[in-house]
């Protein structure tokens, strides 16, 4: 059982597919954690945006 468990321990076939693994997932939430931050800017430049059409619709006599 000894011999077995130290080829096991010494064995690295799979190793890079778990490095990748885990750089994939440090990648995903660095994305996640951006998009998160980025969302109050993104919210203001779209409400502001969304006055001055609207105030523009309204001084050119469309509004409904």
């Amino acid at each position: 059982m000894a011999p077995y468990l130290k080829d096991f321990w010494q064995e690295e076939t799979g190793q890079d597919l778990i490095e990748y693994s885990l750089l994939i997932t440090f990648i995903a939430i660095a994305c996640a954690a951006l998009v998160g931050a980025g969302r109050p800017a993104v919210n203001a430049i779209w409400l502001r945006s969304n006055n001055q059409i609207t105030n523009a619709t309204t001084f050119a006599g469309g509004g409904s």
